[in-house]
């Protein structure tokens, strides 16, 4: 039980520090809504067309329709896909010898399910940097 006593004072310690940052921020931070809080956040990107956001507290329960550009999901693809990719390559190098054929054969049915991801990503044009 004394191995676990210093993991539990530092429990404390993390779960002391994030309550007393909520109510510190709560307490001391503005609490004026403004259009830009407001605002739907996608990652800095405008949206296109008629959507003009919404501009008071009462709109902000209410769902308001804007397009947003297919570059941001593509973008959000692309990255799953490699995430993924790495998340089971990693494993699978380490473990390489101890797999033998069939480790061998389901990571390349592996990598040709992520390669044909990869060609969908690539023919949309998420890889372009325009």
């Amino acid at each position: 039980m004394n191995a676990y006593v210093p993991i539990l004072v530092l429990g404390a310690i993390a779960l002391g520090f994030a309550v007393f940052s909520v109510l510190i921020a709560s307490a001391v931070g503005p609490r004026r809504a403004n259009r830009a809080k407001l605002d739907a956040y996608e990652c800095g990107i405008e949206p296109i067309g008629g959507g003009s956001g919404t501009s008071t507290l009462s709109d902000v329960r209410r769902t308001v329709v804007q397009r947003i550009p297919v570059k941001y999901y593509l973008t959000a693809m692309l990255f799953i896909i490699f995430d993924i990719e790495i998340v089971f390559l990693y494993p699978w190098a380490v473990a390489f010898d101890a797999l033998g054929w069939f480790g061998l054969a389901a990571m390349a049915l592996f990598i040709v399910n992520v390669s044909v991801a990869y060609a969908y990503e690539w023919r949309r044009g998420g890889l372009g940097w325009d």
